[in-house]
């Protein structure tokens, strides 16, 4: 027989890719998560977990012990988040993810100011540059550009460009660019992330897209350092207006080819295909919402 406690000891087991990472979020050792690990199979008389080099799986009874626990969890969690709503409380787990560079700038701050209003919510924040396969690693991700994952479903939270552009020194010494075409012999700076194609760049004029194949003099993975690069006249980037909102109003940095538009890369909320979000996911999303409508990256000073 399985307690709550078995499940929600299981279903961290089945969300680490290590027991030492199991014994990190459960905050015990890893000696006694092996421990009780080989209790419960003990009690059930199955093994729930392969335990090999190359870290944790799980077993197909496991498998199946870990899906049938997440719902009777996710259940019980709900039920004690409706009782909790008759008294305006929200309660239980939020999971979020995000990317670095928005995560650190408005996300952070927001799940803190959300949590303030409701505390007895217990939020875990992942940041990485890598969106999560399996939706069951989060309950709610927060995503930027163009989405690759079809099966998730998207909420709109703010409305965000892409801007081509570059610093008055290097415009100085190398010209503006009068087309996208005219890029092929400027010095660019490309973004790798995700598995996007970070060299060809996409133009939209009068519904007609134009890809152009740059040859990037610098790349890099981390949008705060292609950022730098530019500021120093190292070359031309694009960048979402969040980030580089306050260096063009300030000049430090100039849009080019007004007359173009460069693929949206709209904010937005991602729930896994299976799952009704909670309640306490919707009122973070609404929170989001409202706190980033309109945006603060468009905002004059």
């Amino acid at each position: 027989m399985l307690t709550l406690d078995d499940l929600r000891f299981l279903r961290t087991v089945a969300e680490s890719r290590s027991l030492g990472a199991a014994a990190r979020a459960l905050d015990v050792t890893p000696p006694a998560v092996s421990q009780r690990l080989a209790a419960i199979e003990r009690r059930l008389n199955v093994r729930l977990v392969d335990r090999g080099r190359t870290g944790l799986q799980l077993t197909n009874e496991g498998e199946l012990i870990a899906h049938g626990g997440r719902q009777i969890l996710h259940q019980m969690d709900e039920l004690a988040t409706a009782v909790a709503a008759r008294r305006d409380e929200l309660t239980g787990r939020l999971r979020i993810w995000a990317p670095p560079g928005f995560g650190r700038a408005y996300v952070a701050p927001l799940v803190s100011a959300f949590h303030a209003r409701h505390p007895q919510i217990v939020v875990e924040l992942t940041l990485a540059d890598r969106l999560p396969e399996n939706s069951t690693e989060f309950d709610l991700a927060v995503y930027i550009g163009e989405l690759r994952h079809s099966a998730f479903v998207v909420t709109k939270i703010a409305p965000n460009r892409r801007v081509l552009c570059a610093s008055p020194d290097y415009l100085h010494q190398y010209g503006v660019p009068g087309t996208p075409e005219a890029l092929a012999l400027h010095r660019c700076i490309c973004l790798r992330e995700n598995e996007d194609d970070a060299s060809l760049w996409r133009f939209v004029r009068a519904k007609q897209t134009l890809s152009v194949r740059i040859k990037p003099v610098l790349a890099s993975n981390d949008g705060d350092v292609i950022k730098q690069w530019a500021l120093t006249g190292a070359g031309i980037i694009i960048r979402s207006e969040w980030h580089i909102a306050a260096e063009v109003r300030t000049g430090a940095l100039v849009p080019l080819l007004p007359s173009y538009t460069l693929p949206s890369a709209n904010v937005v909320a991602l729930f896994g295909p299976s799952r009704t979000p909670s309640a306490r996911v919707k009122k973070f999303v609404d929170f989001l919402r409202g706190s980033l409508n309109p945006p603060p990256w468009r905002k004059r000073a």
